[in-house]
């Protein structure tokens, strides 16, 4: 008999980690979710460890709560992570901690707690971490931010290569604009901006994690998949 999937995820009780929640249930997996906040939804499949992301202590407090209920796990979708803006010559050591320690310390925890279970069963397993377009392109004052998020497409191919013996696939998905807010709000000129003609969804996201997981897709392996409706694609000239 074929085990339901086992598949925690970081950051997952709102914006595009609950659309990865919803995803990962509505395909008959069972879901763990991490994050300080409590999930708008319910359901049988879904388990719901209060976690700050940003603590060594909570992280390992969650695979101990973990270990209590599952025998196994099968997929880690790295979500968790802040926004932080500010201009660059009044960052402060508090400011980077904090942002690094959120996006990419916990990230490299989550990584190393899970691929220790994960490596103990041959089966084709599945490491996703959301980075953002933010790693290849910039806006002013977005130094912090996108620091983490380039750290987090290089720490992905590094990690492909260190757990390839494992069956443990590692990839990245970079995001660009995905409205988490009130969609109809959304002006013409916005999605117009897009070569896809509209913005991003969190079901975007959600949608291409199901891929990168899916066993079939073996073959994609240390990738960084841009989901941006084409916008890194798309060469603009000041007029």
């Amino acid at each position: 008999m074929k085990l339901r999937q086992n598949v925690i995820v970081t950051g997952g009780s709102n914006g595009i980690g609950a659309a990865i929640t919803n995803a990962f249930i509505d395909n008959g997996a069972s879901v763990i979710l991490a994050d300080k906040k409590e999930p708008t939804i319910q359901h049988e499949r879904l388990t719901y460890i209060k976690t700050d992301v940003s603590s060594a202590q909570a992280i390992a407090y969650f695979f101990q709560e973990v270990d209590a209920q599952f025998d196994h796990i099968d997929i880690l979708i790295n979500n968790a992570g802040i926004s932080k803006f500010q201009p660059f010559f009044e960052l402060t050591l508090d400011d980077w901690d904090e942002v690094m320690h959120t996006n990419l310390r916990a990230m490299m925890l989550f990584a190393q707690h899970a691929a220790q279970r994960m490596k103990k069963t041959t089966h084709s397993k599945s490491i996703i971490n959301i980075a953002s377009t933010r790693a290849i392109m910039s806006e002013p004052n977005t130094e912090l931010y996108s620091a983490s998020k380039g750290a987090i497409v290089a720490f992905t191919h590094a990690l492909a290569m260190t757990l390839q013996n494992y069956h443990i696939r590692v990839n990245a998905i970079s995001p660009g604009w995905i409205e988490t807010g009130d969609y109809s709000a959304l002006r013409e000129e916005d999605h117009q901006f897009h070569p896809s003609k509209r913005v991003g969804k969190p079901e975007d996201i959600a949608n291409a994690c199901l891929f990168l997981a899916d066993a079939k897709n073996d073959f994609i392996n240390g990738e960084n998949l841009v989901i941006d409706g084409g916008m890194t694609r798309k060469m603009i000239y000041n007029q």
